[in-house]
């Protein structure tokens, strides 16, 4: 199983971003992709998170109105938009997956099994 995140990069305040993340090695498994995110001296935080189907997402209050999850799985990519970002938002994000149809709620790093490598955000004011 393998999870590549990527389109990260140096945004100004009030710009957007796409990132992706391409999960291969998953067969007919139903999995749900969170989001995360980890700044500098801060603990790793899921931001959201999609349900197998794309039906059920969740977001943490800072993002909520900004940021969209969505996925695709004929390409077996999800997706996060990232819109009106702020410099608060600049961290290394993560997409991670779990073996489960229904996301549920927001979890800890410790509940996901599979990890993508991380794409740096960095928002400028």
């Amino acid at each position: 199983v393998q999870l590549q995140a990527s389109g990260g990069g140096l945004v100004q305040a009030g710009g957007s971003l796409r990132l992706s993340c391409a999960a291969s090695g998953f067969g007919s498994a139903y999995y749900t992709i969170g989001w995360f995110r980890q700044a500098p001296g801060k603990e790793r935080e899921e931001i959201s998170c999609i349900s197998s189907t794309g039906s059920e997402t969740h977001y943490t209050e800072s993002v909520k109105g900004r940021f969209t999850i969505s996925r695709d799985n004929a390409k077996n990519t999800e997706y996060l938009q990232m819109n009106n970002l702020k410099p608060d938002d600049t961290a290394i994000y993560y997409c991670a997956a779990r073996v489960t149809r229904a996301a549920g709620r927001l979890l800890d790093p410790s509940a996901y099994s599979n990890w993508g490598q991380g794409t740096q955000v960095t928002v400028s004011s």
